[in-house]
């Protein structure tokens, strides 16, 4: 594990730090059995297809419902080479050179509807992810770019085998969107699931009102002997930040497992004291600048470029970062990983100029060659969270004030902002993000691939010299020629072709009741939500 991945604070305001031991100490602890966990979640999701989302307003209510082939540990989420097996029996080891994955499934479990899980509903699942139809949308099919086929010899065995060795692979199959659908509902309709919820997990789906509350109630037929502890749980759905802050310290819900900013975790600190629990880590996400490739001024590269050197992301860094969840300049690979950009190497990039004068001058240069109109106002598209969407998007008009241009932020909840992204495309540039789970920038940075290649791209581009590069890293097993490709890589998407454009990572701060335990931090709010180890000491 990297030093300073994970902070556990007992003091937010004093800033103190505890070993990370304390966690580990923490998941000994007996379980107490029983309760309701209330959790509040910042939005809606758009749908209930795991396969199909990326948002944690899916993810938050809908994954303890759900078994998974393998998981990041849930003792240990902060570590991204630790994966366990969810509904295998054991890690395999690859055969074939690298190339062949068998994974055999325990046996005897069963769906909530009491049909069993077989290999050939997790086969059905991998396929809807790896090879979906043309209708079907997979936000993570090109992480599965190494894999060939995925077979089902017998009912309690799954083979994966790949066209190369890749490393990517296992991270890749430990995403915690990977829901295990029931085969019969695919073959009945590809598209079931986005509509209504039947999986194997620890909690059995009760009720969904809309724009209010999940619900769930313990699965008394889970596979894991003795979970999960809590009797069933209640997500709220609170869309401003200063509801979901009063909820816990109203007690009226227990956690929020997105985050807070720095002020909202001192003042709920200062609130309550011994009563409150602060675990902090570096966060797998952020939030991107995507330009509509499809209209005029910004299918014009010159323009895209003036977009992203306009933005002071070291000053930005220092004035938001108190004030939002967001903190480190960084590039397109998770900042600290290996394969992530040095200071000296952002620097070269356009954007992270460390002269801002400089930058905007050439910005303005740009407009100009480009006949960019001044008088006309761009929108902004954006999502209705406030953190860190519509705080982030105001400095970013602001920004682009200082060159000349004016934009307005048009600001949607969640399901009309992805289908604006998806379907009406009536913008000119759009907030969008790269959040993910378990730490593997070979993989995340399919985010920026061709349209064609990644369902999740919405700028409308495609770009082959950017695809040939990140084939080339996922086929590469040397870690400095992999990052010599990754430099390469940013250098084309974020500068010479300015496809889309970085703002600043996040940091996460989650502060909860301190009777709720059995619930370790990770740098993604992806990661260990099912709920199936989490109790509550009252």
């Amino acid at each position: 594990m990297r030093s300073g991945l994970l902070k556990i604070a007992a003091s937010a305001a004093a800033g103190a730090v505890l070993a990370l031991g304390l966690g580990n100490a923490i998941a000994a602890e007996t379980p107490k059995r029983g309760g309701t966990l209330k959790f509040v979640i910042p939005a809606e999701p758009p749908s209930y297809d795991g396969h199909r989302e990326t948002t944690f307003a899916l993810v938050h209510p809908i994954a303890p419902f759900y078994s998974l082939l393998i998981r990041p540990n849930p003792d240990n989420p902060s570590d991204s080479s630790d994966f366990t097996c969810d509904l295998c029996t054991e890690m395999p080891k690859a055969t074939d050179g690298g190339k062949k994955y068998t994974f055999k499934l325990k046996s005897g479990v069963t769906f909530h509807d009491g049909s069993p899980l077989t290999a050939a509903d997790v086969k059905a699942t991998y396929d809807k992810i790896i090879f979906p139809p043309a209708d079907v949308s997979s936000a993570r099919k090109a992480y599965f770019v190494m894999v060939d086929n995925v077979e089902a010899p017998d009912d309690l065995t799954v083979v994966f085998n790949l066209k190369y060795p890749s490393g990517a692979f296992i991270p890749a199959l430990a995403t915690p969107f990977n829901f295990i659908y029931q085969k019969a509902k695919l073959d009945q309709d590809m598209k079931w699931y986005e509509k209504n919820i039947l999986g194997s997990g620890p909690f059995v789906f009760v009720e969904h009102q809309a724009g209010a509350l999940f619900k769930g109630k313990r699965n008394d037929n889970f596979y894991v002997e003795g979970q999960p502890y809590l009797d069933g749980f209640e997500g709220i759905i609170a869309e401003k930040q200063s509801l979901r802050v009063q909820a816990i310290r109203g007690d009226r819900a227990a956690i929020e497992f997105r985050g807070f900013p720095p002020k909202s975790r001192d003042d709920l600190k200062a609130a309550l004291g011994d009563d409150l629990t602060v675990q902090e880590s570096d966060w797998n996400c952020v939030l991107i600048i995507t330009p509509n490739h499809d209209v005029a001024p910004f299918n014009d590269v010159r323009a895209r470029r003036a977009l992203t050197l306009a933005v002071d992301r070291w000053g930005g860094s220092k004035y938001l970062s108190e004030i939002a969840i967001v903190k480190t300049v960084g590039g397109v690979a998770f900042p600290g990983h290996p394969l992530a950009a040095t200071k000296a190497e952002l620097e070269q990039i356009a954007g992270y100029w460390p002269d801002i004068a400089k930058s905007r001058a050439e910005s303005k240069k740009l407009l100009q060659e480009a006949g960019v109109d001044l008088s006309k106002t761009y929108v902004l598209n954006n999502r209705g969270v406030d953190q860190p969407y519509t705080i982030v998007g105001t400095w970013l008009i602001d920004q682009w004030k200082q060159v000349g241009l004016n934009f307005e932020q048009r600001v949607q909840p969640t399901g009309p902002f992805y289908d604006t992204l998806r379907s009406k495309r009536d913008f000119s540039v759009s907030l969008d993000f790269n959040c993910q789970s378990v730490v593997n920038p070979l993989l995340d940075i399919s985010k920026f691939l061709s349209n064609d290649i990644s369902d999740s791209q919405y700028g409308g581009y495609i770009d082959r010299d950017v695809d040939d590069l990140f084939n080339k890293m996922n086929q590469e097993g040397d870690q400095a020629k992999q990052r010599e490709y990754m430099r390469q890589f940013e250098k084309l998407t974020l500068d010479e072709h300015a496809n889309n454009f970085i703002t600043l990572w996040w940091y996460r701060i989650i502060p909860h009741r301190a009777y709720l335990k059995g619930w370790n931090i990770s740098p993604s709010h992806y990661v260990n939500n099912d709920l199936a180890n989490v109790w509550l000491d009252q």
